[in-house]
C-alpha cells in the first residue's frame, strides 16, 4: 500500500483521499477478502459514517486508514498535509488518531489526572497553568467538568466515551477515527457523543467514524455517509440524499420508516442480491452534499471556534522519551499505591506467610538434625516468592493491553518507555516483598544471625522474585489470563521439581542433573544453601534427644545434597542474566504482540 501527501500551505484542511483498498485476511479456509477495491474522499469539516451490517468491512476499512491494519493491504492512500514538519506516512499517522470501541482508561486515575498525564505526554512548552486552561477548556466543551474529580471506573458510558475523545484532543488532531463511538450507549448519550463529534468536525477536523444502525436523527446528523455490504462500497453520499439515491436503484423507502434502517435492509439482500448494481450507482458524485468546512472557513478561522486554546497545541511540539518516561513512572507509581490488592494486601500476606512458614519451620536454622528440612524450607521459601511474583505478572500486560495498544499507537509514547517505566517499578517492589517475608521467616526459624549471610539470602530470594516476575511477563505475552495462568502453574512446577529437595542432586542422572540448569529455583535453592552453610560456618547444634545428628558439620550437609560445588556469586550471575534474559524475551514478544492486529 502506498501513501502519498500533497503538501499545500495554503489549504488547513485535511482531506483523506483512497484508492482500490483491497484487504486479504488468511484464515482457516485460505486466503478471505476483506474489502474489494473500494474508493472515496472524506473531507474536513465532515462528520462521515461508516456503515453497513455486520460483516460488511467497516472497521477493516478503518484499520486500514489509520494504519492499524497494514498486512494484506493493497491500495493508495492520500491526504493534503499543511504542516511543515515534512511529508509521508509517518506524518499522516501523527496528524491523526484512533478511538477504539472498548474504552480504555486508566481507571485509577480521576479526569482531570487522566487529562494532565495526556498533556504531559503529548505536549511540551506548556505551563502548568496553561495545561490546566487546556484541560478546563476540553471538559467544559464536552460536558465532563462536573465530573473532573471523578475517578474513570466510576464514570457513566457516555462519560468514559467522551474522556476517550477528551483525552486525544489535547494536541489537536486534525483526523479523527472511531470505531463504534455509541456502542453500549442508550439513546440519548449516543445522541449527545453524535453531536459533540458534529460540533468537532464544525471546527475545521476530519471526522471519521463507524457505526451500525443509528436511529433517523442520528442518522441526519451525519454529513457524509459511506455505506459497504460484503467488502464493496454501495452508497456515498449525504445522508438527506438516502433516500433518493435508493428511489434511482429502484428501491421506494416506506413513509415515516427510517432511511437508515431500510438501507440496510437492502443492501444486506432482504430484497434481493444487488450489491455489484449498488456499487456501480455509488461512483456518481452527485449523491455528494456540500462542504461545510470550505464555504466560509479560511485559515484563520479554521480553529477559532475549536475547543483548544487560541493556538495550536501541536506546534509546540512534542516531549522527549526521557520525560516521557518520568510522566509513566509516575503513574505506575500511583497505580500500585492506589490498587490496595498490589502494594498493601500484598504486603500484608508476605508477612503473614513469614509468620506461618516461620513458625512452621521454628528451630531449622541451627539444628543438626533439622539440616535436610531446612533445605525444604529455603525450597518452599523460594517457590512461594517465586509463584506470587509471576502469577501478577501473567496477568499484568493483559489487564493493560487495551490502553497500551491504544495509547502506543496514538503516539503518546513507544512500547520500550513504557516498559522502561514498569519494570523499573517492579524489581524495588519485589525487593521490598521479599524483606517483609525473610526477615519474619529468617528470625522465626531460627536461622544463623548472621547479617551477612541474611544479607546474601536476601539477594539470592529477591532474584528469584525478580526471575518469576519475569517468567510471568513472558506467559502473559503469549497467552490469555486464563490459559496463561494454567501454563505459568504447569512451568513452575517443572522448575520445582528439580530444584533439589524432592530429588536431591547428587541422586539425578547426569541427563537429569543437566536439565536443573534450566531452573532458575534450583541456583537459588543451592545459593541460598550456601549463603547459610557454606564459608567455613561453625558446627551444628545436636540436641540432646537426637540419638545421632549425621549434619553437625555444614560442610558435609552441602556435600551430600550436590550443593557445594557451584560458589555463591555463580548462582548470583546466573539468577542475573535470567533477569535480564526474561525480560528482553517479554519486551520483544510484547512489541510484537502490538505489532499483529
Amino acid at each position: 500500500m502506498t501513501l502519498d501527501t500533497n503538501k499545500n500551505k495554503n489549504i488547513p484542511y485535511y482531506d483523506v483521499n483512497f484508492d482500490n483498498i483491497f484487504l486479504t485476511k488468511r484464515d482457516k479456509q485460505g486466503h478471505k477478502q476483506i474489502i474489494r477495491g473500494v474508493s472515496g474522499n472524506f473531507f474536513s469539516g465532515e462528520l462521515t459514517a461508516i456503515m453497513g451490517p455486520s460483516g460488511a468491512g467497516k472497521t477493516s476499512l478503518l484499520n486500514v486508514l489509520t494504519g492499524y491494519q497494514i498486512s494484506g493491504v493493497q491500495g493508495t492512500i492520500r491526504c493534503n498535509i499543511s504542516s511543515e514538519n515534512g511529508t509521508g506516512s509517518l506524518q499522516y499517522k501523527k496528524e491523526s488518531c484512533y478511538i477504539l470501541q472498548d474504552d480504555c482508561l486508566p481507571e485509577l486515575f480521576t479526569v482531570q489526572e487522566a487529562m494532565m498525564m495526556s498533556c504531559n505526554l503529548k505536549t511540551v512548552g506548556l505551563s502548568r497553568k496553561a495545561k490546566e486552561y487546556l484541560i478546563n477548556d476540553i471538559l467544559t466543551n464536552l460536558s465532563l467538568i462536573t465530573c473532573r474529580n471523578t475517578r474513570c471506573h466510576h464514570l457513566s458510558g457516555g462519560q468514559k466515551k467522551r474522556v476517550s475523545i477528551a483525552l486525544e484532543l489535547v494536541n489537536n488532531p486534525p483526523i479523527m477515527f472511531l470505531d463504534e463511538p455509541t456502542t453500549g450507549l442508550d439513546c440519548s448519550a449516543g445522541s449527545q457523543c453524535i453531536q459533540l463529534l458534529k460540533k468537532l468536525a464544525r471546527s475545521g477536523k476530519t471526522i471519521i467514524c463507524t457505526i451500525h444502525q443509528p436511529n433517523a436523527k442520528m442518522y441526519e446528523t451525519f454529513d457524509h455517509i459511506y455505506m459497504m455490504a460484503y467488502g464493496k462500497c454501495v452508497y456515498q453520499g449525504a445522508s438527506t440524499h438516502t433516500v433518493d439515491y435508493l428511489a434511482a436503484s429502484g428501491f421506494h423507502c416506506p413513509i415515516y420508516h427510517n432511511p437508515a434502517d431500510f438501507i440496510i435492509e437492502v443492501v444486506k439482500g432482504d430484497y434481493g442480491d444487488h450489491t455489484d448494481m449498488l456499487a456501480h450507482a455509488a461512483l456518481e458524485e452527485k449523491w455528494r452534499g456540500n462542504h461545510p468546512a470550505k464555504i466560509c472557513n479560511d485559515p484563520v478561522d479554521t480553529y477559532k471556534n475549536s475547543v483548544y486554546p487560541k493556538q495550536r497545541i501541536d506546534s509546540i511540539g512534542m516531549p522527549s522519551e526521557w520525560f516521557k518516561f518520568l510522566v509513566l513512572l509516575r503513574r505506575s507509581g500511583v497505580q500500585i499505591y492506589r490498587d490496595w490488592t498490589i502494594s498493601q494486601l500484598k504486603i500484608l500476606l508476605h508477612l503473614l506467610v513469614g509468620l506461618f512458614l516461620g513458625l512452621t519451620y521454628q528451630n531449622c536454622g541451627q539444628d543438626a538434625d533439622k539440616a535436610v528440612t531446612n533445605l525444604g524450607f529455603f525450597t518452599v521459601s523460594t517457590v512461594y516468592m517465586v509463584y506470587t511474583a509471576s502469577m501478577p505478572a501473567v496477568l499484568k500486560f493483559p489487564s493493560e493491553l487495551c490502553m497500551l495498544k491504544k495509547e502506543n499507537f496514538n503516539n503518546w509514547y513507544k512500547v520500550h518507555t513504557y516498559f522502561a517505566a514498569v519494570m523499573l517499578f517492579d524489581m524495588p517492589l519485589q525487593v521490598i516483598f521479599t524483606s517483609v517475608y525473610s526477615l519474619t521467616s529468617y528470625l522465626l526459624s531460627n536461622q544463623i544471625r548472621d547479617w551477612h549471610r541474611f544479607c546474601m539470602l536476601l539477594l539470592l530470594q529477591s532474584l528469584s522474585g525478580m526471575s518469576g516476575s519475569g517468567f510471568g511477563l513472558i506467559i502473559g505475552s503469549l497467552f490469555n489470563p486464563v490459559n496463561g495462568t494454567f501454563v505459568g502453574v504447569i512451568c513452575l512446577c517443572c522448575f520445582f521439581l528439580f530444584g533439589g529437595f524432592f530429588i536431591l542432586l547428587v541422586h539425578m542422572s547426569k541427563f537429569m542433573y543437566a536439565v536443573t540448569n534450566l531452573s532458575f529455583i534450583a541456583f537459588t535453592v543451592e545459593g541460598s544453601m550456601q549463603a547459610l552453610y557454606g564459608y567455613d560456618r561453625p558446627p551444628l547444634h545436636c540436641p540432646e534427644e537426637a540419638e545421632f545428628c549425621q549434619y553437625v558439620s555444614p560442610a558435609v550437609l552441602l556435600k551430600d545434597i550436590g550443593m557445594d560445588k557451584p560458589s555463591y556469586w555463580t548462582d548470583v550471575t546466573y539468577l542475573v542474566c535470567v533477569i535480564v534474559l526474561f525480560r528482553i524475551v517479554a519486551f520483544v514478544l510484547l512489541k510484537r504482540k502490538l505489532s499483529i492486529t
